[in-house]
């Protein structure tokens, strides 16, 4: 029989069994996805702490969080010193502890006191994802399933950003002295040399250096559906080469290029190896157009660049005020658009072919905010094809907008290839939604004298006075087809005219619509030589001369007009809208044009959409343009040539 003492010996040593066992260093605790997830891919641009990765590092160094934020200058020495990490544990780590060190002097930075100090943490940051990113053992396509890869990638592509961004605004009045022909420069600060080139980036008006760059990633846009972009290396940026669209000079040229052009920009450090990379002070900023470059060597590794298609297209229609100068331009007020302009949606590529839009009646460019946005998000357009809108005075009478119009593409085509030798010279696509497709047929008709006949017998012209009217006329009564358009895609087209422009508030509108100054002077010449006081059989001019009247399917011009013939080598295709399903499809109507006006027999495709007249905008009219335009591709057998 035990004693007591035993007794209580035993029960200690079960107590102390048990005590122990309920202190096991390790327990199993349930997460939920969301935290599993943000545990593991949470890093300093995420969650503005640092990330598990970084953790590990510092467990591995035997440093605290607290330790390393207390005195982050020892903490980076002490990791890049510790044998214990490897060279992508390390690179990892100090890329974001000097990411974390560029945010926190940023909080603190006043009137560009710490400019060189925040800016040489931001390179420091580029310099140490780079070194992980192309110099340690495993290169970026073995570690392509790793999260890891992809937040370095992220503090690479931050850094550059701010490093760019804070470049030109620092240093802008350095880089215009500094920067020669060829678009390459060179600034200092602190300890670093940043040399540049931006001789594959193309600015508008010649310029060479932009006024401002704008990060893409702070730029959201209402009204766009989507917004397109590239993943891979680089900063996504918008170069600002003006502030304004639509300019108040006088220039004469037809076209304006965008002044909000996209730019993805790099940062190669010089070296070979890693350790030359680390010591280095000797920066490259290059700066590439994303839609001209897909990828880029850094290292002897081929990465995708990063791009934003979207950014510098929507600053490009918030800043351009077309919405409301379109509607005083009718009336005749505010800054009245005289005659037509090109806008390039992009710098001029050459190889590229060229998508022409031309909008509607007291509309502008902005009638095709998604069309265009969808047609750049699409990968394959976007190789082939480059988007330029046309916007014209809408008040002006077809007659004289299609042969200003036409003008005008001719002109910008030759401003930049003078012997029409290039892809985007010969192989024109035209899309025109209501009374721009109007225009886009009458660009592709051969007219004859089919125009000029019935003027000859209307107002009994003979002699000196047909002569004369002959001349007068000769732009707007004769035209052939463009030789450039090889295929066109008509949007709710009145081609034979509307009744809405008959009812009531048409009759009005058209009263008072305003003709630009120069388009009223040729008019009021054209109407003292048609109408000849002196004859009897001269018909008086008895409607106004303007665009209003003119889409009317009363309007001796537009009934004329609908049976010119196409160029027979010019494919054609129809998107109409049905805003009357309950009628059959030939008494059918969008609202605003009838189907019988917006169909034309021969067109190779016709596609009837349930919509109201502005169908252009609609999620299965951008389908039936984006087919349109893949099919246009297939059929010419069309290779991409972007790197």
């Amino acid at each position: 029989m035990l004693n007591s003492y035993s007794s209580r010996a035993i029960c200690s040593a079960i107590l102390s069994v048990i005590l122990l066992s309920g202190c096991a260093g390790v327990k199993s605790v349930s997460v939920s996805t969301n935290d599993y997830i943000s545990q593991r891919r949470g890093d300093i641009l995420t969650t503005g702490e640092l990330s598990s990765a970084v953790g590990v590092a510092l467990q591995v160094a035997g440093i605290s969080e607290k330790q390393c934020r207390a005195a982050p200058q020892q903490c980076r020495s002490q990791l890049t010193d510790n044998i214990g990490l490897d060279d992508e544990q390390r690179m990892s780590a100090l890329a974001e502890l000097w990411l974390q060190e560029a945010l926190s002097i940023d909080q603190k930075i006043n009137e560009g006191l710490l400019a060189d100090e925040v800016l040489n943490a931001y390179l420091e940051s580029a310099r140490h994802a780079y070194a992980y990113l192309f110099l340690t053992p495993r290169s970026p396509s073995q570690r392509s399933l790793e999260d890891r890869q992809t937040q370095v990638r992220d503090y690479y592509n931050f850094a550059v950003q701010q490093t760019v961004t804070r470049t030109f605004n620092h240093h802008l009045q350095n880089l215009r002295e500094s920067m020669d022909e060829d678009g390459t420069f060179s600034v200092t600060s602190k300890q670093w040399t940043i040399a540049g080139q931006l001789n594959e980036v193309r600015l508008a008006e010649r310029q060479r250096i932009p006024e401002q760059l704008i990060p893409a990633s702070s730029l959201t846009f209402k009204g766009l559906r989507n917004q397109y972009r590239r993943d891979g290396i680089g900063a996504e940026l918008v170069a600002v080469t003006a502030k304004r669209v639509v300019s108040k000079n006088s220039r004469e040229e037809a076209f304006s290029e965008t002044p909000f052009p996209a730019i993805t920009a790099i940062l190669h450090f010089k070296g070979d190896t890693l350790e030359e990379v680390l010591h280095t002070h000797d920066v490259e900023l290059l700066g590439f157009d994303p839609y001209k470059r897909s990828s880029v060597r850094l290292s002897g590794t081929q990465v995708p660049l990063a791009a934003n298609f979207t950014s510098g297209y929507g600053l490009w229609l918030a800043r351009s005020g077309f919405a409301r100068q379109s509607l005083l331009t009718l009336v005749g007020r505010g800054e009245v658009l005289e005659k037509p302009r090109v806008y390039l949606m992009q710098p001029y590529d050459p190889k590229r072919r060229v998508i022409i839009m031309l909008h509607g009646l007291a509309s502008s460019p902005e009638a095709w905010i998604n069309v265009a946005n969808e047609v750049l998000g699409d990968e394959v357009l976007r190789k082939n094809f480059q988007v330029w809108q046309v916007y014209y005075p809408t008040n002006a009478p077809l007659a004289f907008n299609q042969h200003a119009i036409r003008q005008a593409i001719q002109d910008t085509l030759q401003a930049f290839d003078p012997k029409g030798q290039n892809r985007a010279s010969q192989d024109v696509v035209l899309i025109g939604h209501s009374m721009g497709g109007v225009l886009a047929r009458l660009l592709i008709s051969d007219s004859g004298d089919r125009f000029w006949k019935p003027i000859v017998k209307s107002y009994g012209l003979q002699g000196e006075r047909k002569e004369q009217a002959r001349k007068k006329l000769l732009d707007y009564a004769w035209f052939k087809p463009m030789p450039e358009v090889s295929r066109a895609v008509f949007i709710a087209a009145p081609h034979r005219g509307t009744p809405f422009a008959e009812n009531r508030f048409s009759r009005w509108a058209a009263g008072v619509v305003k003709l630009p100054v120069s388009v009223l002077g040729r008019v009021t010449e054209i109407a003292q030589l048609l109408v000849d006081p002196s004859s009897a059989s001269a018909a008086p001019i008895t409607r106004p001369l303007n665009s209003i009247s003119n889409l009317s399917n009363q309007d001796p011009f537009v009934r004329l007009a609908a049976d010119l013939p196409i160029a027979a080598n010019v494919p054609y295709h129809s998107i109409i809208g049905n805003d009357t399903p309950s009628l059959s499809l030939q008494l059918s109507s969008d609202g605003v044009v009838p189907y019988n006006s917006a169909h034309l027999a021969g067109a190779q495709s016709e596609k009837v959409i349930r919509s109201w007249h502005s169908v252009q905008e609609t999620p299965a009219a951008i389908v039936e343009v984006r087919r349109i335009l893949h099919q246009h591709l297939q059929d010419t057998n069309e290779v991409s040539y972007v790197n």
